[in-house]
């Protein structure tokens, strides 16, 4: 990642033509200003252009990272990728909403091929992931889930319980008993959110 650009409060950061005020910034003739010191921020959010905010320096080293681990929620599912928000970077939650994308090929190290989404992951579903790219346009963060500590940490049946892992592709329900296809995380301990 290029490292962040430091500014100071009254700064003029770009052109309301170049992006939209996000967080710790303010608008003036047309230009942004920062209204703090800390780091420039700029991400696409799915609007033409990308928003520019200003964070403190604890709050940007919680940026997701190349190779950090990170606990997300599936949003949705297709037969390509499943979509999700990152919610934690390591034990730390995240207060902006990052989207994130694990591709079929990314779900697991063995049998690319013979992956399908739908028996990796649900919506709803709480994943282990680690982040391999920095994503394209959208700033959606490249995930994958091949390591055999990633994968799904959390998932409801459709009765609604809490599903018990019983093996490294299928949980089950305890209420009803049925099975369910998982891409299943072999949990270190360090990693289980409370």
């Amino acid at each position: 990642m290029s490292p962040m650009k430091l500014c100071v409060p009254g700064e003029r950061l770009c052109s309301t033509e170049d992006c939209i005020p996000g967080a710790g910034t303010y608008l003036r003739h047309g230009y942004i200003f920062a209204s703090l010191a800390g780091y420039v921020l700029r991400r696409n959010e799915g609007e033409e252009l990308p928003v520019i905010s200003v964070v403190k320096e604890t709050e940007a080293q919680l940026l997701p990272d190349v190779g950090a681990i990170v606990t997300c929620k599936v949003t949705s599912i297709n037969p390509r990728f499943a979509k999700v928000h990152i919610l934690y970077v390591g034990s730390t939650p995240l207060k902006d909403r990052f989207r994130g994308t694990i591709r079929k090929e990314d779900v697991r190290a063995t049998e690319k091929d013979k992956v399908e989404t739908y028996k990796s992951f649900r919506p709803g579903d709480i994943v282990l992931a680690k982040v391999i790219s920095l994503g394209d346009v959208q700033s959606n963060y490249l995930l994958t889930t091949a390591e055999n500590e990633l994968g799904v940490v959390v998932a409801h049946s459709e009765a609604g319980a809490q599903m018990v892992p019983i093996s490294w592709c299928e949980m089950q329900c305890p209420r009803t008993h049925n099975k369910e296809f998982r891409k299943v995380a072999r949990v270190q301990p360090e990693y289980l959110q409370a």
